[in-house]
């Protein structure tokens, strides 16, 4: 293997993404983006293995969710997400059953772009609080029952950070007492924030914001959380934001989405505009660490949608086409164009594909191929992508196509 880089002593740059934290609760709820361990996996068993012609059965459908292509956060029998409307961006709450908004508490002025205007990250609840990061840098922490503001920053005004050509996309990633988060601002691309009050605990590094939202490994006594800047790949230690290592041929010059996917001590990135996915091994000692490349293929090239690791194979859309991959060996098992370019998550069995023509499509995930159980096709209203990731909650499939929520029993009864 070749290796590609080293620790080197300095400090680091924190992601605006939330990843697992050390105290998070033991939960399968899902309470932050891609689920309770990061990775678009749900926990939740008894679901139903094929859809009825016309889909499963809808239970609700609200709007007020404003525009957007955030996703949902679920804890306590409640739904949470961003949305913008008349110039203004909004932290949300909705019941889960019902679809009733609950509280909502306005988090900055709205971000407007010529792809769809609004917020794209997706809050994390921890306990009581709920972290939420909106569309042009505001960072808000809230209390999850009422809405009611605990404390908020804006990463344009403190860090100098530049907002990104499409907006802060970012979900928070909390590590213990601290988020970590990409800033994108000189000396202050990556920093770390206290989540009791917002402090700054260290920033560094001069990399430009990118759209992916970052993971947490444990490697031994060290913890290394991985970012996928505008720049490149990278790891920091959470304490102090040394730089462990980088990587940057994962990366582009364009838009760099994906969330890295961490097994054992391996990470897997990639990224779409020509680029490909590349699988790394990290090699820790103590407070040192190196990244080696185990391989790189253009065979798996993620746009906007991560992929999932189920078993020893990668399942994700290679720009349009679902691809599966072998994760150790990056040898493709097939390709197909399923319901089209979508993002996806995985739960009981089942692949949850979501396409950005709403389209939605139930799947096998195995490597012999690939098997369809089911589709439907959202009554689109606002004539953008549909790039708002769904989730599994409660047995409930939750989708949004921007101020529309839908809710669908996904449940064997």
């Amino acid at each position: 293997m070749k290796s590609i880089s080293w620790l080197v002593v300095a400090i680091g740059m924190l992601c605006l993404t939330v990843v697992v934290s050390p105290q998070a609760p033991a939960t399968a709820e899902w309470f932050q983006w891609r689920g309770p361990e990061r990775d678009g996996i749900s926990a939740e068993t008894g679901l139903l293995q094929d859809w009825p012609k016309g889909g499963p059965t809808p239970v609700w459908r609200t709007t007020g969710a404003g525009n957007g292509y955030s996703s949902f956060s679920s804890s306590g029998g409640r739904l949470y997400t961003l949305g913008a409307r008349a110039g203004n961006e909004y932290v949300m709450a909705f019941d889960r059953a019902t679809g009733k908004k609950v509280w909502e508490y306005q988090n900055g002025r709205g971000y407007e772009n010529d792809r769809g205007d609004g917020p794209r990250s997706t809050p994390t609840v921890e306990g009581a609080r709920l972290y939420a990061l909106g569309g042009n840098g505001e960072l808000a922490c809230l209390e999850s029952a009422t809405g009611k503001k605990v404390w908020s920053i804006n990463l344009i005004q403190k860090f100098g950070g530049r907002n990104p050509y499409w907006g802060y996309s970012e979900s928070p990633l909390i590590v213990g007492d601290r988020i970590l988060v990409n800033a994108g601002g000189p000396r202050a691309s990556i920093v770390a924030i206290a989540k009791a009050d917002g402090a700054t605990l260290w920033q560094d590094h001069a990399d430009e914001a990118g759209y992916s939202s970052p993971m947490l490994m444990r490697t031994g006594s060290l913890n290394q959380v991985i970012f996928f800047t505008g720049a490149r790949a990278l790891a920091v230690d959470p304490r102090d934001g040394r730089l462990l290592w980088s990587y940057h041929k994962a990366g582009n010059g364009t838009a760099n989405i994906a969330t890295p996917i961490v097994r054992g001590t391996r990470v897997f990135l990639s990224s779409d505009y020509g680029t490909g996915a590349a699988l790394l091994d990290i090699r820790a000692a103590g407070n040192l660490a190196s990244a080696n490349e185990v391989y790189f293929t253009r065979d798996m090239r993620n746009h906007h949608a991560s992929s999932v690791l189920i078993g020893d194979h990668v399942y994700g859309f290679s720009s349009s086409i679902l691809t599966a991959l072998k994760f150790d060996t990056g040898v493709m098992a097939w390709r197909d164009r399923s319901v089209g370019k979508s993002s996806l998550i995985f739960a009981d069995q089942r692949l949850y594909l979501y396409s950005e023509n709403g389209v939605v499509g139930l799947a096998e995930a195995s490597p012999a191929g690939y098997r369809e159980h089911g589709r439907f096709t959202l009554a689109q209203q606002s004539g953008l992508p549909t790039w708002s990731h769904p989730i599994i909650s409660g047995g409930l499939l939750i989708i949004r196509d921007q101020d529309n929520v839908y809710a669908y029993d996904v449940k064997t009864k």
